[in-house]
């Protein structure tokens, strides 16, 4: 006999999420992810969109979406953010972490994810080469040493130079969100975020997709990419290239790119432990990557030689799980990374000038653990990290040379954390430390302790204050590179660095605003300096000095259902004992202003533009190829992207540098004029 189903649940229509830790969805006991749609797919499609609501076990939870006018800023305040241990809400945490979201990556007139960076207003980004050929990302006026880069939160630092930092496997396409957490971050990452980390989040793996893009542009540029997603696993490649926009003295190329990048990843859910809090399902995550690049390294080591060229080859591994036991969260971690570095003073002449060849190899096991009870969110683990290079000048020498390796290094860090977190409706606290331990120079335990703290003003408000200190390990490079006019010193001490912070943000559905203030307070800095009263001056790696920064930082973004306007700009000052005859290579050219502009319009249904304007104002000198002392200069630069997007393609055009404006950031390598590209993407569901 038929029975109708009285008993049958409605959809649950959610007209707006709230930016609350004690709202609806924290009071599930779980964390939950929300995917949004894109602005532009939302106004193409109809004001009753189906949208997905994914819990950390996996269930989809089919909802309605909301009208156009979707409050992108509640919406990030409900993804779970890495500026602690535990993981929290952003709109929970205690410490600020700027996310650029998949929306913004999409909207961005950027070639690699080096150039988004440029936007981020705390962020910089010093050019050597377009395309991320070679770029050096520093945050509050630390060097590119001095930051942590995480994939999916594995460490991916390169221990010979932090000049390779950010040769990625991963695609634009590829990528989820960045977040940026600036301000010391060891408490959470260990060593070498002195100044700050940046964690490139790729898309979760779950649905059937494929999606190809092609591209075209100034100075041969080229470039094909394409991704495929089924279900748990996901594969994506890319390939770039371009002529360059520069020419060597005898008029050969020496500012050209090949490279080539894939990226793999996928997950599983693993049989029920016990049932976790909530439901949660335990799963297990991994990732492996290629990047392979050759560039023209035009000048960038030597103004004497501008026909310079480097090789560098990447690879990528781990896997991470996410334990339920009961209230018990376990996430362990393993990784395995190596890197292949070729340089060539004179473009293949080996016979010439000897090439460097250098070899790395990162080991890494972590185990973060995490569990609730009566008096908050209590998070505990330790990591190990073991730093491997044979080279041809970087280290000792090997008992047994091979192939082109005569020397080498090894070197292993241990650390614990540990770290207790209280939330309140209004309130929530951060604290604890990280004991680091490195084999490296007899280094002793030393401990690293942060605490953070926020408070909520009654719907929009939120004041926040912060102390923390880290470390940096120098880095192989600093410690033996002592060829061609350098001078390494391989007793250098770790830097360390202290700094506290207090700032307030506002957010409501058409406006969010932001300001802070912070002092960092470093000693040993490490850096390349040399006397300008010498003849011939040798470069040498020294512990510096101390070096006290104080800077301000602010951003204002406002959004209508037609346009989103941000403004932002950081001021630096740094108070250093340096003789005023030495010249740094790093840390002493930091960013004194920094002003950048985003406004993008949605013109219609289909048609987005997007304009992006930056202005900086660069302390310090370089040497030029007269062996004349020369100041930067300050340099505006104007962005510009303009697409049409359908349901499943998107045509768009990009100038980079619209004005043509010359300008030098980084010693003797002026950058590109007007850079003009084109580009198609077409997606379709498997």
């Amino acid at each position: 006999m038929y029975k109708p189903q009285f008993n049958q649940r409605k959809a649950l229509r959610f007209r707006q999420f709230s930016r609350k830790g004690y709202a609806l969805f924290a009071c599930l006991g779980r964390v939950v992810t929300i995917g949004v749609l894109s602005v532009a797919t939302l106004r193409a499609a109809a004001s009753t969109t189906a949208d997905d609501v994914t819990v950390a076990d996996g269930t989809s939870v089919s909802t309605t979406a909301i009208d156009d006018g979707i409050d992108k800023e509640a919406t990030l305040d409900n993804v779970e953010v890495t500026g602690s241990r535990a993981p929290l809400a952003l709109g929970q945490a205690a410490r600020m972490v700027t996310v650029l979201s998949r929306e913004d990556i999409q909207a961005a007139p950027v070639q690699s994810i080096n150039d988004l960076l440029k936007m981020a207003v705390g962020v910089d980004v010093r050019q050597r080469g377009p395309i991320g050929a070679q770029t050096d990302v520093g945050i509050r006026g630390g060097t590119q040493e001095q930051i942590t880069i995480l994939l999916n939160g594995i460490n991916i630092c390169d221990p010979q130079t932090g000049h390779n930092a950010f040769d990625l496997p991963c695609d634009l396409s590829d990528i989820e969100r960045i977040e940026v957490l600036e301000g010391p971050a060891g408490r959470v990452y260990g060593t070498s975020s002195l100044v700050g980390a940046i964690n490139i989040v790729t898309k979760d793996v779950g649905c059937k997709m494929a999606e190809v893009r092609a591209e075209g542009g100034s100075y041969g540029y080229l470039s094909g990419a394409g991704r495929v997603a089924l279900g748990q696993h996901s594969l994506s490649a890319n390939f770039t290239r371009s002529d360059g926009y520069s020419r060597s003295k005898s008029g050969a190329l020496n500012s050209d790119y090949s490279g080539f990048k894939a990226f793999y990843q996928g997950h599983i859910l693993l049989p029920a432990i016990q049932g976790g809090a909530g439901g949660e399902a335990s799963h297990l995550s991994w990732h492996a990557g290629l990047s392979t690049k050759g560039f023209g390294s035009n000048t960038f080591y030597s103004a004497k030689y501008d026909e310079q060229y480097e090789n560098t080859t990447k690879l990528f591994t781990a896997l991470q799980g996410d334990i339920v036991v009961g209230k018990w969260h376990f996430k362990p971690a393993i990784s395995w990374n190596r890197g292949h570095d070729r340089f060539e003073l004179i473009r293949g002449s080996e016979a010439k000038v000897p090439f460097n060849y250098h070899r790395t190899d990162v080991f890494g096991i972590n185990l973060n653990s995490w569990f609730d009870w009566l008096l908050g969110r209590t998070a505990f683990g330790a990591e190990f990290r073991n730093e491997d290079i044979v080279s041809t000048n970087l280290g000792e020498p090997l008992n047994e040379a091979f192939s082109h390796y005569k020397v080498g290094l090894n070197r292993s860090n241990l650390s614990f954390h540990l770290e207790h977190n209280i939330l309140l409706r209004r309130f929530t606290l951060s604290a604890g430390f990280i004991a680091v331990k490195n084999t490296w120079n007899q280094m002793p335990f030393k401990v690293y302790p942060g605490i953070d703290a926020s408070y909520r003003l009654g719907d929009n408000w939120k004041v926040y204050a912060s102390y923390n200190s880290s470390l940096r390990m120098p880095s192989f490079t600093e410690l033996y590179y002592s060829v061609g006019g350098h001078k390494a010193d391989k007793y250098l001490k770790p830097e360390e660095l202290h700094a506290v912070e207090g700032g307030i943000r506002y957010n409501n559905r058409w406006l969010s605003a932001k300001a802070s203030v912070f002092h960092h307070h470093q000693r040993n800095t490490i850096d390349w300096v040399r006397d300008t009263r010498e003849a011939d001056p040798v470069w040498q790696s020294v512990n510096l000095t101390r070096i006290n920064t104080v800077g301000f930082e602010t951003t204002v973004t406002l959004n209508s259902e037609l346009s989103t306007l941000n403004l932002s700009y950081c001021f630096l000052h740094q108070d250093k004992d340096v003789e005023d005859y030495l010249q740094s290579q790093y840390s002493l050219e930091y960013l004194r202003h920094k002003l950048t502009a985003q406004l993008l319009m949605h013109l219609t249904s289909r048609i987005d533009w997007t304009l992006c304007y930056r202005w900086q104002d660069r302390m310090g000198s370089y040497t030029d190829t007269n062996g004349l002392v020369q100041a930067y200069h300050p340099y505006s630069i104007i962005d510009s992207r303009l697409s049409w997007n359908a349901d499943t393609y998107s045509v768009y055009m990009e100038a980079n540098n619209l004005l043509s404006h010359r300008y030098v950031d980084y010693g003797n390598v002026p950058q590109p004029g007007l850079w003009l590209k084109v580009g198609a993407k077409y997606h379709f569901n498997l």
